[in-house]
C-alpha cells in the first residue's frame, strides 16, 4: 500500500501528501523510499515550478515509525533531497509534528502551519537524541529555542513555531496564506528559482556534507542502546520509562 497519494497538479504546483494516517504518516523505510522517488520525479519534470508537501489525518508525520524504524542515512538522504532539489518544496502543514517531522518540515524551502499544529522534538523522553535531523533544523532555527525544545521536549503551537523559524507563517487559512507564497513561485522563471534556491540553501547543504557521517553513526548507535529500547517500548507501551522521576 501506498505510504504517499497520487500527486495533485495545479499550474505548475505538484502537491504531494503523505497519507498514512493509520501510523500518523510515521517515517517508515517505505515512506521515506517512496517520498525520495516522488520528488525525484518532480525534479526530472519541466512542468513542475514547485513542490508542496502535505499530509492526510491530523498528524504531519510523527517521526520515526519505532516498530520498524528507516536507515537514518536513507532520511538523511530524504532531507538532502529535499534541501537541494532544484524547486521549491513547500510545507503545508495543519496537523501535528513529532521528532524526524520537524526534520522533514525544516527541510523545506517555506512553510506554513494552521492552529490546530502542534510541534515536539520527543528524543530525548525516549533516550535518544534529534540527531540527523540537527542537519536542516539548527541552520534555521533560533539556537536558544532548539536548546530549550531538544532538552525538554515540551510540546510548541505554530505561532512559536514561526517565531523560533521553524516555519515561514502561522496562520488562521494555511490555504489563504499560502496563495501569494505559490502565485510568487508561478511566476518566477525555473532558473531564477533553482539559482535563488542554491543561495538561501547553501548553507544548511554545508551541514550535510560536515556532519552527515558522524551524525547517523550518533543516531544509529542510540537507537540500539540499552536505554532507548526502554524508552521506544515504555512509549509503544503507554507507560513512564523506568528513569521518569
Amino acid at each position: 500500500m501506498s505510504r504517499i497519494a497520487a500527486p495533485a497538479h495545479d499550474r505548475g504546483v505538484t502537491t504531494l501528501a503523505l497519507d498514512s494516517p493509520a501510523n500518523r504518516n510515521a517515517l517508515s523505510a517505505e515512506l521515506v523510499d517512496e517520498l525520495t522517488a516522488a520528488l525525484g520525479a518532480c525534479a526530472a519534470d519541466d512542468t513542475v515550478r514547485a513542490v508542496v508537501l502535505t499530509h492526510t489525518g491530523t498528524t504531519f508525520c510523527a517521526g520515526a515509525d519505532l516498530t520498524a524504524p528507516p536507515d537514518p542515512a536513507a532520511f538523511v538522504a530524504l532531507m538532502r533531497r529535499i534541501v537541494a532539489l532544484p524547486k521549491p518544496v513547500v510545507a503545508r502543514v495543519t496537523g501535528h509534528v513529532r521528532a524526524g517531522g520537524l526534520g522533514l518540515l525544516a527541510a523545506c524551502d517555506i512553510s506554513a502551519a494552521g492552529p490546530g499544529s502542534s510541534f515536539a522534538l520527543t528524543e530525548s523522553r525516549l533516550g535518544l537524541a534529534p540527531a540527523v535531523i540537527s542537519l536542516p533544523l539548527l541552520p534555521r532555527t533560533d539556537p536558544r529555542a532548539a536548546a530549550r525544545y531538544y532538552l525538554t521536549g515540551e510540546r510548541f503551537d505554530a505561532a512559536e513555531a514561526a517565531r523560533i523559524g521553524l516555519v515561514t507563517l502561522a496562520a488562521d487559512d494555511v490555504d489563504q496564506a499560502l496563495a501569494p507564497v505559490l502565485d510568487g513561485l508561478r511566476r518566477a522563471s525555473p532558473q531564477g528559482l533553482a539559482a535563488s534556491k542554491e543561495l538561501v540553501t547553501a548553507t544548511v547543504l554545508e551541514s550535510f556534507d560536515q556532519y552527515a557521517e558522524d551524525l547517523i553513526a550518533r543516531s544509529a548507535a542510540l537507537f540500539a542502546s540499552a536505554e532507548a529500547r526502554e524508552g521506544m517500548t515504555a512509549f509503544l507501551e503507554r507507560r513512564e520509562p523506568a528513569w521518569v522521576l
